[in-house]
């Protein structure tokens, strides 16, 4: 069973937005919370592993046609759980946009608070 897409967005931005209030670490230390990143890709890879969901994406430079490699860190695999992810929610080859926190080496690599799909 699929989420509509509503549900989706919805359990996104519980599940990310949640996981820094509870989170072992510092966000603050590794991603610039002060700014803000959008990426609309193809997911390549979902890991759902502790401490931390990590989704990759692929997502084409706004100026050329190269392909950029994007790293997302997500919410604890529990907490995504309780706010309605399942292993499956996001499988490679999907269309996203995530909004997020911007790593603060420049690097691209974000904290995802807000992951939707297109219509």
């Amino acid at each position: 069973m699929s989420l509509p897409p509503s549900a989706f967005v919805l359990a996104a931005g519980l599940a990310i937005t949640a996981g820094p209030t509870l989170g072992h670490h510092a966000l603050e230390a590794k991603y610039d919370v002060h700014r803000s990143v959008t990426v609309r890709g193809t997911v390549t890879k979902v890991e759902w592993a502790n401490p931390h969901v990590r989704l990759d994406l692929n997502a084409r430079d706004g100026n050329a046609n190269d392909i950029m490699h994007w790293e997302f860190e997500m919410a604890s695999p529990n907490l995504m759980v309780i706010n309605g992810f399942k292993i499956d929610s996001l499988r490679p080859g999907d269309q996203v946009t995530v909004t997020g926190y911007p790593a603060r080496d420049g690097s691209n690599l974000g904290y995802a608070r807000k992951i939707s799909r297109p219509r």
